[in-house]
């Protein structure tokens, strides 16, 4: 099954007694999951499985659902603002599918991009990374890539991330107290009382939903997190990029028709940024997240994209990078291809993340100061893009 199919058949777009049955099938199957988590999570808050001290602070960014909800340019935003208050940080991250050819992946190449000169680690064993990470790069605080359910890594602040415009897994958005699923009914990788571990929750893509939506995620999170602080996190276009590393003006594309493909965890928030920078799509193309695009594929997408009267094509930067590895060398596009740039703002509340940092680190963390590669910064590769 594809991710697609699966994802249409638990949020009830796919109809009919076949796909009744097989939601009931996957709704039994969340019973022995859960009671699994359940006391996966027991043993280690009893100190029967051991959690291993990394010997320098770290900082766990993670969520409660599969798929995205915006960490790669969270996770760069606090190493900039490390880096800027005079820390050497690095990443630690499992290495998820790295690229044929590149010995890295698409999450690896982008966080390259946003927060150069930063090292990152890609090891299945977080423990053996960070060790490496103390040893060899000298790191002296560390940022663990998709790490709340990765536990045995001891952590000094947990910071969970709550997609507003899908709390929970697929339609918890309007089912009564936004509640979700667990796998593999639903997306939940563990219950939502698992936020109490957390000491910062940010509720990422905020501006993408009604303040009436925000606010019920809000109330839905409270019976839940007590006092741990919520705050909101807006993902604002802020330029185009293009495949050389260059900058052009987001008014290149409005009023513009525009193709569109991706491979990330949500492209249906992708859809709505572009919708937003009001070009008008004309073909749209969503693949599972981390997917390969080839140069055969991709010739294919921008034939079918200038096929429907399209004037460019239009990519996350997740995708945009794996355009500059070797296996396309020497593509010509036949349109331009351009990633929308984000920036990373908060609304209100950037004084509970500065906060939750200066405790976990022990020295006074800020946000990074513009130009030096925060998410107000200009220069190619160094502000914060598309969220993955």
């Amino acid at each position: 099954m594809t991710e697609t199919a699966y994802l249409n058949l638990i949020s009830g777009r796919t109809r009919g007694p076949l796909a009744a049955a097989a939601r009931l099938a996957l709704l039994s199957a969340t019973l022995p999951y859960g009671i699994a988590m359940r006391l996966r999570n027991r043993a280690f808050d009893s100190g029967w499985k051991r959690t291993h001290d990394a010997g320098a602070p770290v900082i766990s960014v993670g969520n409660l659902t599969c798929g995205g909800t915006g960490k790669t340019p969270i996770v760069a935003d606090l190493c900039l603002r490390l880096k800027a208050a005079g820390k050497r940080p690095a990443t630690l991250s499992r290495g998820y599918k790295a690229l044929p050819g590149e010995g890295a992946n698409d999450e690896k190449l982008l966080l390259d991009a946003l927060m150069p000169g930063i090292p990152q680690v890609q090891n299945p064993d977080r423990v053996a990374g960070a060790a490496l990470a103390l040893r060899e790069h000298r790191a002296d605080c560390l940022v663990l890539d998709d790490g709340f359910q990765h536990r045995r890594l001891g952590r000094d602040l947990d910071v969970a991330l709550i997609d507003a415009t899908a709390p929970f897994g697929p339609g918890s958005l309007n089912r009564p107290n936004c509640r979700g699923r667990l796998l593999p009914a639903g997306l939940l990788r563990e219950g939502i009382g698992s936020l109490r571990r957390a000491g910062l929750i940010l509720l990422t893509r905020c501006d993408a939903v009604s303040d009436d939506d925000r606010a019920a995620v809000e109330t839905a999170l409270s019976d839940h997190v007590g006092d741990t602080p919520v705050v909101p996190v807006a993902f604002t276009p802020a330029s185009l990029v293009q495949v050389d590393g260059r900058t052009v003006s987001l008014d290149r594309v409005r009023g513009r028709t525009v193709g569109a493909f991706c491979g990330i965890g949500n492209p249906a928030g992708f859809r709505a940024t572009l919708e937003g920078l009001g070009t008008e799509i004309v073909s749209f193309e969503p693949r599972p997240d981390h997917h390969a695009h080839t140069p055969a594929d991709l010739d294919a997408i921008l034939r079918r994209a200038a096929a429907a009267g399209g004037q460019a094509v239009l990519c996350t930067e997740k995708d945009l990078v794996k355009l500059r590895t070797a296996a396309f060398a020497g593509f010509n596009p036949s349109l331009p291809i351009l990633a929308v740039r984000i920036a990373a703002t908060y609304p209100h509340g950037d004084e509970e993340v500065t906060a939750a940092l200066t405790q976990a680190v022990g020295t006074s963390v800020a946000a990074p100061l513009a130009g030096s590669g925060s998410a107000t910064a200009e220069p190619p590769r160094a502000a914060l893009r598309w969220a993955a």
